[in-house]
This record gives structure tokens, C-alpha cells and sequence, in this order.
């Protein structure tokens, strides 16, 4: 579980992101990054004994920093007013499949997949779709999978809205076809996420999503 005192930290920072408030509750951001860190940690060693891919992974390799990029970006805000790590084979800038954590007051979510991954690897997995699409419903539309995330993300920004060059329009795979990102997540409260049942409750939604883990790193690796 995570401390409500991160949280606190993430909703004082929303309304003060600049360096000078920054510099001066840098033990507060410190210590709430530490408690993030071992959350992530226990994740990480959680979902580890059922994907050997993790094993040895430290949490450190997997979370982002706060300070934004703001090179190209209207909004000038320092700081992330969240905590967000991906955990997979070979850490966050591996681009490989696996498991995300986003902590934002009111809008936290666990999941994973492969998100926006390079034309090359996006074309990897539509054709191992199309050869395999049998093995992809069974795990997309699997009990287990419809009852925990109920489907995979298909927001517009996912979402072409023609199959892509190369596939018939009437591909039986077609609405798999057209996704631009293969994720799935789902929400959790604030309330949640600092109880005892934290942990539990994101290890078991991650062991539901790691045949589809398994699935895209086939078809990428």
C-alpha cells in the first residue's frame, strides 16, 4: 500500500508546480517518491514469480522522472503532478510489452501492453495477429481478461479508422488490426490504493494481463 502522505504531496504539488515551492518541500517529494519506489518494488517481485522476464528488475529502472519536458510544449509546468512507472524486460525504455502503474490523485490506473510501439513493431504484431488469431481472442476475450479490463483500449488515438495498407477490409482480425496500442487498464480509487489490498488487487490484474504481455513480445521479439 501506499501512504496517503504521497498522495498529499501529488495534490500540493497540482496547485503549486513551479521550482521555488519545489526546492523548498524537496524532503516531502523525496520521501513520497521513496514510499512510490517500494510500492513499485513490490509489484515488480510480485508479478516476477509468475513472469520470469522481471525477475531482477529493480524498481529504480522502471520509474519516470518528474520533471517534465517542456521543449515543445505550451504548458510550462515543471513538474509531472504524477508517479508513473512501466516494468518489463529490460526496464522503461526497453520497447518491449508490460506493466504500467499511474499514481495521479483521482485518476489512478494499473495496466500495461504495448503502447504506440514504432511502425516496425507495430507491424509485427498486426501480422502475428492475423497468423494467430485464435490464440489472440482467447486471451483478449477470456473470461478471466473480460471480467478484469472487460477489453482492450480502443480510444480514437488507438484506433485507425481503416484497416491498415495490406489487410483486407473484411479480415476477420480487422478490429484488432486497426489498434495503433495493444493496453488495457483499469482504475483504482485513492482510497484503494492506500489500503492493505493494493498490492494484491494490482498483482492479480497484472497476471491476467501477462499472456497478452507474452503474446506481443513474441511477435516484437
Amino acid at each position: 500500500m501506499l501512504q496517503p502522505s504521497t498522495l498529499k504531496f501529488l495534490k500540493d504539488l497540482k496547485k503549486n508546480n513551479n521550482k521555488p515551492w519545489f526546492d523548498a518541500h524537496r524532503p516531502a517529494y523525496e520521501a513520497a517518491r521513496k514510499d512510490f519506489e517500494i510500492f513499485v518494488q513490490s509489484l515488480i517481485d510480485g508479478i516476477a514469480k509468475k513472469d520470469g522476464d522481471l525477475t531482477g528488475l529493480t524498481a529504480k529502472a522502471c520509474m519516470f522522472r518528474i520533471n517534465r519536458d517542456v521543449r515543445f510544449s505550451k504548458d510550462k509546468s515543471p513538474y509531472k503532478t504524477n508517479f508513473g512507472a512501466f516494468f518489463n524486460k529490460g526496464g522503461k525504455k526497453a520497447m518491449t510489452a508490460g506493466y504500467y502503474f499511474h499514481l495521479e490523485p483521482g485518476k489512478i490506473f494499473i495496466g500495461g501492453g504495448l503502447y504506440m510501439p514504432m511502425p516496425p513493431d507495430l507491424a509485427k504484431v498486426r501480422q502475428e495477429i492475423d497468423y494467430n488469431l485464435k490464440d489472440f481472442k482467447k486471451i483478449v476475450q477470456g473470461t478471466k481478461f473480460r471480467k478484469v479490463y472487460k477489453d482492450l483500449d480502443r480510444s480514437d488515438e488507438y484506433t485507425l479508422t481503416r484497416v491498415p495498407k495490406g489487410y483486407e477490409a473484411d479480415n476477420p482480425a480487422a478490429e484488432y488490426l486497426k489498434l495503433k496500442s495493444y493496453v488495457a487498464t483499469i482504475q483504482m480509487s485513492d482510497a484503494e490504493v492506500t489500503s492493505a489490498t493494493a498490492k494484491k488487487k494490482a498483482i492479480e490484474a497484472y497476471e491476467v494481463l501477462m499472456p497478452l504481455v507474452k503474446f506481443l513480445n513474441g511477435a516484437v521479439g
